[in-house]
């Protein structure tokens, strides 16, 4: 992979669902692009690195950190998907940590390149904005069927159904 974000795999992410190709090589050339060997750290949690971040090959394990210091796998990522979207709206810390399964490149959107984008390309930001929205959405949506089929677990051993 270059060292360039590709703007054709920008383009097929789920953050870029709905802008041209035009607007993705405009994108593309405010990205960064990390390469990240098997098991490498993307980022952990609690760490204060607002990016947003775009995988666009390979997979990403996103964990995070139970009370007695266990490590948990939550999801792993697929290419196209989209990681980062709170810390990057919200400037908050990290609440999971991302970790390379396999060989992967990630483009990387800082806040401040993004500020760029607002200025002089605020059709574009708008449209970036409502995806971050869509996948923001979708998490919690797959969240909130986790946690119901949990529930419906833990009551069906107990004798709860």
């Amino acid at each position: 992979m270059s060292n360039e974000a590709d703007y054709k795999l920008i383009g097929k992410s789920a953050l870029c669902s709905e802008i041209t190709e035009d607007e993705a090589k405009i994108l593309a050339e405010k990205m960064g692009v990390r390469q990240l060997k098997d098991g490498e750290l993307l980022v952990s949690e609690g760490e204060s690195v607002q990016s947003l971040f775009i995988l666009a090959s390979g997979k990403l394990a996103v964990f995070n950190t139970d009370i007695s210091g266990k490590q948990n796998t939550i999801y792993t990522m697929t290419a196209g998907e989209c990681a980062g979207t709170r810390a990057f709206v919200d400037q908050t810390p990290r609440k999971a940590t991302l970790r390379a399964v396999g060989d992967a490149t990630v483009y990387t959107l800082t806040p401040e390149d993004f500020d760029a984008v607002v200025d002089a390309h605020p059709r574009l930001a708008y449209k970036v904005m409502r995806a971050l929205f869509r996948v923001t959405h979708s998490n919690l949506m797959r969240m909130n069927q986790e946690t119901q089929q949990l529930s419906n677990y833990i009551n069906k051993t107990q004798g709860r159904y």
